[in-house]
């Protein structure tokens, strides 16, 4: 991991989310009201409850297991596990999740997608010691 990657992450991890709540809701004026999110970079993990303008309940967004990977072409999003309270937005998120989605190449963007792609890169699978499982070689 790189310096830069390490402030980024912890920079996310010290970031209030009321502070983030209360900068989405600027974005948001006349949309919706984000009213509760939440953001666990190290465990994969996203929850939005949002207030569409108008509409008298929440949508509630779960997202899980997201990485960025990249191979010789492009650099691709993945999202392992994604869930709502609404059975019309589980349908479409349910098309989009375990599917690797290329991200377009923007080359005036290269560096950020190049530092998004290890600030989310996909978590390698943690290899057993032998030692530990009595296996001694």
């Amino acid at each position: 991991m790189s310096f830069k990657t390490g402030l980024i992450k912890m920079a996310i991890k010290l970031t209030p989310n009321k502070m983030i709540i209360w900068a989405a809701n600027i974005v948001l004026k006349d949309i919706a009201e984000l009213t509760d999110f939440n953001f666990d970079l190290e465990a994969r993990k996203v929850y939005v409850q949002i207030q569409l303008l108008g509409e008298s309940e929440t949508i509630e967004v779960w997202l899980e297991d997201f990485a960025v990977v990249s191979d010789a072409e492009a650099y691709k999003l993945i999202i392992q596990q994604a869930r709502s309270n609404r059975i019309w937005l589980n349908n479409l998120l349910s098309r989009i999740t375990g599917k690797a989605w290329k991200i377009p190449a923007m080359p005036q963007f290269a560096t950020e997608i190049k530092l998004i792609s290890e600030l989310f890169e996909a978590e390698s699978p943690k290899q057993e010691d032998d030692s530990e499982n009595g296996d001694n070689h």
